[in-house]
């Protein structure tokens, strides 16, 4: 552009000067006068700058500008303006060119917005995502795909995905999406015991050719853990359900088929099924506790509770159990504390450990319970020289269903879910249990709840 303008002004600048000269050479032909002829070339010549220096300042050095603008606006420089002082057309191609600057400045701004939006979304998104072009080149992963293999950015962006990806079913499932071209979904589980689903789709362009596929991975672990649980949970139902229904039914069609008419067995016969529609009822009856504790809208009838008095009320209970075995039950409670909580089932957790710790401890063992205070927290302990729990059983004894010795609990009467339901109801105190056991020594469950006041 610079160098079109240069030639255009020699041009005209040539143009003038053969202009003078030939209008020169006529006067000097005219009149013989050399002097008057000098002076007009001068005065002609100082016009001739005159009129050339108004192109160039009006015309010529706006449009340098103008072009110098347009440049920097093409390199991407979107805060550059036009800065002249011009009159007439310049002017208005000035106000053009920052308009359009402007708009180009506001267009880039949002676009890096969208762009910076987009990228956090996908960087914080709960599923992994992949970007593979048409031949198999990674574009773009985001950090929860990264978090679920132990790679980096750089290990994956402009690699071929065969080369850093090393399960087989995410090739599968890239070769399918690209060979079928439809949406392909497929369940694995990874090296590190994760169970991840995948999907592949297929991308388009605007002519419909396959341009490429993005994978989303989802860590469904968790789920499948629930999943386990849940199976678990029906299937130790009806187990337990089966087996007093059973025992109720084979009495009763016994009965039916001519025991009613002995005496002896018709008496033994309904005892049995009186303690199996026992063991029945509170199956149930604890099923329903736990349900209703895992309900979002459970809520707990919390009232000031004097921990004293309540030991006080479990404590005639507790020593009457530990007395018909010929255990020592020794309770340690120096500090009175007023907890708000829910009487009813802060007393069935008490009941609940000191029934188990009674349970399990021999003739002439020891339960203690002990009572204190620990910051803003206050911690219940209950402390037995029982058998003892194997420290493989410990992490599972909340579990629902879950029994260290089954032929034990169930002729203690138990159902299998009095700890699921003690680890609910301290929970929802916002507290917590824990518990420590050594084999043929004893366990010692802890309860820490917070001290509202």
């Amino acid at each position: 552009m610079k160098s079109l303008l240069s030639k255009s002004l020699l041009s005209y600048v040539l143009s003038i000067f053969l202009l003078v000269f030939i209008t020169g050479c006529l006067l000097s032909q005219i009149v013989d006068n050399y002097i008057f002829l000098i002076s007009i070339l001068i005065m002609e010549f100082i016009v001739m700058v005159i009129i050339l220096l108004h192109i160039f300042e009006n015309y010529i050095k706006p449009i340098q500008v103008a072009t110098k603008t347009i440049t920097k606006l093409v390199d991407g420089n979107y805060w550059s303006r036009f800065h002249y002082k011009s009159n007439g057309m310049s002017a208005v191609l000035g106000n053009e060119i920052n308009k359009l600057a402007r708009d180009l400045n506001q267009l880039s701004t949002q676009q890096d917005m969208k762009t910076e939006q987009l990228s956090t979304v996908i960087e914080n998104t709960e599923c992994g995502l992949v970007l593979i072009d048409e031949k198999g080149y990674i574009h773009l992963v985001n950090r929860t795909f990264i978090s679920m293999f132990d790679k980096t950015h750089q290990d994956y962006i402009g690699s071929l995905y065969y080369d850093v990806l090393d399960d087989e079913e995410i090739h599968q499932t890239i070769q399918h999406t690209f060979l079928y071209e439809r949406k392909i979904k497929e369940t694995f589980s990874t090296v590190h015991g994760h169970y991840l689903e995948i999907v592949g789709a297929p991308i388009f362009n605007e002519k419909g050719h396959l341009n490429g596929s993005v994978l989303v991975l989802y860590d469904i672990t968790e789920f499948k853990k629930l999943e386990s649980i849940r199976k678990d949970f029906v299937a130790n139902v009806s187990h337990e359900l089966k087996t007093p229904i059973t025992s109720i039914r084979g009495f009763a069609e016994t009965l039916e088929e001519g025991a009613m008419n002995e005496e002896v067995l018709r008496k033994e016969f309904i005892k049995i099924i009186h303690g199996e529609s026992k063991r029945l009822q509170l199956l149930i009856e604890d099923l329903l506790t736990l349900s209703r504790l895992e309900n979002d809208e459970f809520k707990l009838m919390r009232t000031p509770v004097s921990m004293k008095e309540l030991l006080n009320e479990i404590g005639l209970m507790g020593e009457q159990i530990a007395t018909e075995k010929g255990i020592n039950y020794i309770v340690k409670a120096e500090e009175d504390i007023t907890l708000l909580a829910d009487h009813d089932k802060l007393k069935q957790v008490l009941i609940n450990l000191l029934a188990n710790a009674v349970h399990y401890t021999p003739q002439h063992g020891v339960v203690t319970l002990d009572m204190d205070k620990i910051d803003d927290q206050l911690r219940i302990r209950i402390k037995d020289t029982g058998i003892g729990i194997d420290e493989q059983d410990l992490p599972r004894i909340f579990e629902r269903f879950y029994r260290i010795d089954k032929a034990r609990s169930r002729n203690t009467g138990g159902t299998g879910l009095g700890l699921a339901i003690t680890k609910h109801i301290v929970e929802v105190h916002d507290g917590q249990i824990l518990v420590e056991s050594e084999l043929d020594v004893g366990t010692t469950f802890t309860i820490l709840l917070p001290i509202h006041t």
